[in-house]
């Protein structure tokens, strides 16, 4: 089954979601934003799905992040393009059901951020994780207000304001990533750990990720949806955005 830019498959008691635009290095272009909302929305309301997948298409990434060729630098444009991305991204911790992201290459942006929205994350060997955003005159929208829990505050500030990729150990090191595990594994050790949670009382699965989750997605991405949209309009903002287009570098002021 597709939505839009995304693939479903319903194997055992698990939904696979793959982000299907690997020439475009699954950046969160309109349709897999769509695609990937549909898809979780039709594995929360299906009975028989007790676990999520997420996953990317092709060998080289799992999502780089948003697609910003249809860019436009007007207010409306903006506050609509933060609030639909935002949801989407946090989409992982509000269905009720357990979600992996199997990660299989780079996860970039928001790529990023549906893996650390994710309750588990697996990751192959050759995974890269990063929030490039500073490169652009921007910061991760959904990130910003989650990194600081799950890395501590000097960590969040360094990965933030440089933009550098870290590799999927390293990941691991800082708490991000459960297991890291050969590339042709990654799937496998996904339904793995989807067959384990499968095999749980589903009541008692749900409960405890809801009470874990319990204080997210409330007054901090309100906070996020309603401040980003100024730093998108900054002249820096403009200017990395342009370069990156370009293919040059930019020049900050």
């Amino acid at each position: 089954m597709r939505f839009d830019s995304v693939e479903y498959e319903v194997i055992d008691n698990t939904a696979l979601v793959t982000l299907d635009e690997p020439e475009k290095l699954n950046a969160l272009s309109p349709g897999i934003r769509s695609g990937f909302i549909t898809a979780l929305q039709q594995a929360e309301d299906d009975p028989n799905v007790r676990v999520i997948v997420i996953t990317g298409a092709g060998d080289k990434s799992f999502c780089a992040g948003a697609d910003i060729s249809g860019f436009e630098f007007n207010t409306t444009f903006v506050k609509s393009f933060i609030d639909k991305v935002l949801d989407v991204l946090a989409m992982p911790e509000q269905v009720t059901k357990p979600v992996i992201a199997a990660v299989n290459g780079y996860a970039f942006g928001g790529g990023f951020e549906i893996s650390i929205a994710s309750d588990f994350i697996i990751a192959s060997e050759k995974a890269k994780f990063g929030v490039p955003e500073i490169k652009l005159g921007l910061l991760p929208g959904f990130a910003i207000v989650r990194l600081a829990e799950l890395v501590g505050r000097q960590m969040a500030k360094y990965l933030s304001m440089l933009g550098e990729p870290i590799s999927a150990q390293e990941a691991k090191e800082l708490g991000l990533v459960l297991k890291v595990v050969p590339h042709d594994q990654l799937l496998k050790q996904a339904f793995d750990l989807a067959d384990k949670l499968s095999s749980k009382p589903q009541m008692a699965i749900r409960y405890a990720k809801s009470v874990y989750n319990r204080e997210l997605g409330g007054a901090d991405i309100t906070y996020a949806k309603d401040v980003m949209p100024f730093l998108f309009l900054d002249d820096d903002a403009q200017e990395g955005v342009n370069a990156f287009r370009e293919k040059r570098p930019p020049r900050f002021k």
